[in-house]
């Protein structure tokens, strides 16, 4: 499989795409004005706390309060299960990390078990504990690299604990050693900063999105790192050159005359991806629909009817449906609960090989993911760890029109809402001329359709009904003027 990073760079925005064999199947996007906020660490003032939820709300000086829930408050004193009000009290100043960005209303989700990142470890300065990522499988390698972290650790009588990311796999010690050396000096660096710290304040940034793509995102199988931005090639080469060495060769300063994102359609999959239905190779479909509780996801056979019979036609649409559903996931970097309504399945061993493909594809996903076995309705929960705004939600907003419905109601219910808002008004004043204020579609309604209605209704009130167009109406908007 070839890998390649693209990464688009101008001042006010920075994308980072992921392209497997030519087809992109991750985008990122950080926007100067709002970027974001996972792995800062903050010294801040709690100012409100609420026992009855177990959580208190923390001032970092950002525009909303963020979450701080008592599971993700370290305490050596207390034990597990402590009350919220006996780990921090209104007022407190304390210093926490951001472990998930703002997500529509909600504030930001804090937790005190700070931790660091490197190329290939996580530090956690807090927790004396070695562990292994799961998505290094090869029990061999996992005991070489628990050993060798649990060596340093007490060779060097080193507080906390590490945890060897998924690059670590087949790193020598030397390596291991130097980032380990790295993350110790900005720890210090960081404690520092926190103890001369006395108001709320940022104690550590992380890096900038097209360095945290070097850091989190090249893989060995990665074969290139395009950069359009010269002074971006430049940090990066840099970058890589003090951390992340091996990888420095393989970062590249696009210079073609056409737009790096266009060259790999990445413009076009940004596109689609904005869009509900999801159109399959066989003719069948996804209709996926994104709510704050929950994403759900309908598969559909459409046009496609098979060769052999119903079952197989199902079989074979769900199987490619799996594999579209996990590109969809990460290219729109959908979090939390996912429904999945898959085809109807009478055989076992179908339903087990479309939940085998669905995790097979999940393996390469950076969000962690968890799935249960398809109910007795046909429905796949899911899980996957969101920690940022999903590629709608940062690039659109709700429709100003439907409040973000995704329908507005017709020009029909508009007109009768008209007539009997005219007539509740008729019993309450006494008014010579009712003047109404709707959208073009509307009037026209008004003066053809329901033109026999709007006659009627004048005859009973009494009284004359004036129509006047806005062009700027929605199709739901009016006012009823009383003359």
């Amino acid at each position: 499989m070839t890998e390649e990073v693209l990464i688009n760079v101008t001042p006010p925005e920075t994308r980072v795409a992921v392209v497997e064999n030519g087809v992109v199947q991750e985008i990122i996007i950080e926007r100067a004005e709002r970027c974001g906020l996972v792995g800062n660490i903050y010294k801040g003032r709690v100012c409100r706390v609420l026992p009855g939820m177990q959580a208190a709300f923390v001032d970092i000086g950002l525009e909303r309060a963020a979450f701080l829930h008592a599971s993700d408050i370290h305490s050596v004193c207390s034990p597990n299960g402590a009350q919220i009000h006996e780990l921090v009290h209104e007022g407190d100043l304390i210093v926490v990390q951001v472990v998930k960005d703002p997500l529509g209303t909600k504030g930001a989700r804090l937790t005190t078990n700070l931790s660091i990142a490197s190329r290939y470890l996580v530090y956690m300065p807090k927790v004396a504990t070695t562990g292994v990522s799961q998505k290094i499988e090869d029990e061999e390698e996992r005991r070489r690299l628990r050993e060798m972290l649990q060596r340093q650790v007490e060779c060097q009588g080193i507080e906390g604990g590490f945890i060897a990311r998924t690059a670590a796999e087949g790193v020598s010690e030397e390596a291991i050693e130097k980032d380990i050396t790295f993350l110790l000096k900005l720890w210090s660096g960081i404690r520092e900063r926190c103890a001369n710290t006395s108001q709320i304040a940022l104690i550590h940034g992380d890096l900038p999105l097209a360095l945290r793509a070097l850091r989190d995102l090249v893989t060995p199988e990665v074969e290139r790192i395009r950069i359009d931005s010269r002074t971006m090639v430049e940090r990066a080469l840099d970058f890589a050159s003090n951390y992340i060495p091996d990888i420095a060769s393989r970062i590249e300063h696009y210079q073609g005359e056409r737009p790096l994102f266009d060259l790999y359609g990445v413009e076009e999959e940004i596109r689609k991806a904005l869009q509900r239905k999801v159109s399959l190779k066989s003719g069948g479909h996804l209709v996926i629909d994104q709510t704050e509780a929950m994403t759900t996801i309908d598969v559909n056979t459409g046009a496609f009817v098979g060769h052999r019979n119903l079952e197989e036609t199902i079989f074979k649409t769900n199987l490619e449906a799996a594999q579209a559903i996990c590109r969809q996931l990460r290219l729109r970097n959908l979090g939390g609960i996912i429904i999945i309504d898959f085809i109807d399945m009478i055989e076992e061993e179908h339903k087990r090989q479309v939940l085998r493909a669905l995790e097979k594809c999940l393996a390469r996903d950076h969000a962690k993911t968890q799935i249960s076995e398809v109910s007795s309705l046909g429905l796949v929960e899911m899980t996957r760890k969101r920690t940022r705004e999903s590629l709608e939600h940062i690039l659109c907003e709700p429709c100003p029109c439907c409040g973000g419905r995704g329908s507005i109601k017709t020009a029909q219910t508009t007109c009768y809402e008209i007539f009997r808002e005219i007539l509740r008004e008729s019993r309450q004043f006494e008014v010579k001329t009712f003047l109404v204020l709707a959208s073009p579609e509307v009037v026209d309604r008004l003066l053809d359709e329901e033109s026999a209605h709007l006659a009627e209704l004048e005859e009973f009130i009494g009284r004359p009904i004036k129509l006047q167009a806005e062009a700027l109406y929605t199709q739901e908007q009016y006012d009823i003027v009383l003359i």
